[in-house]
């Protein structure tokens, strides 16, 4: 995985700093990973943001909440959240692991 440095991958600072506050909020998540077309770079203007969530303990329910959090952002964007714990495709969990950019740390 690759750390952040300055790119922005076709995001403002505002809605980064946003979707971090929210799951800031939630100690389950350990840890964020940007990945999909925004990761690799390819990205076009109404490309949707694919975070994966490290988060052991989360519950059903706390994702749901999240979810529900960043829909109430307003971002013109879509926000796929995946759980790395429930991820059961290899090709998926390679992709995360090949092109996958920290997105940050979470609640913890």
């Amino acid at each position: 995985m690759k750390a952040q440095g300055g790119l922005r991958h076709g995001l403002p600072a505002h809605a980064i700093a946003e979707i971090r506050q929210v799951l800031a909020r939630h100690p389950g998540v350990v840890r964020i990973v940007l990945y999909g077309l925004r990761a690799l770079g390819n990205y076009r203007t109404g490309s949707d943001i694919d975070l994966c969530l490290d988060a052991p303990a989360l519950s059903l329910a706390e994702l749901l909440a999240i979810g529900t959090e960043i829909d109430e952002l307003l971002l013109p964007w879509k926000v796929d959240l995946t759980l790395l714990q429930k991820i059961d495709n290899p090709a998926l969990l390679e992709h995360i692991r090949r092109v996958g950019v920290s997105f940050g740390d979470g609640g913890n």
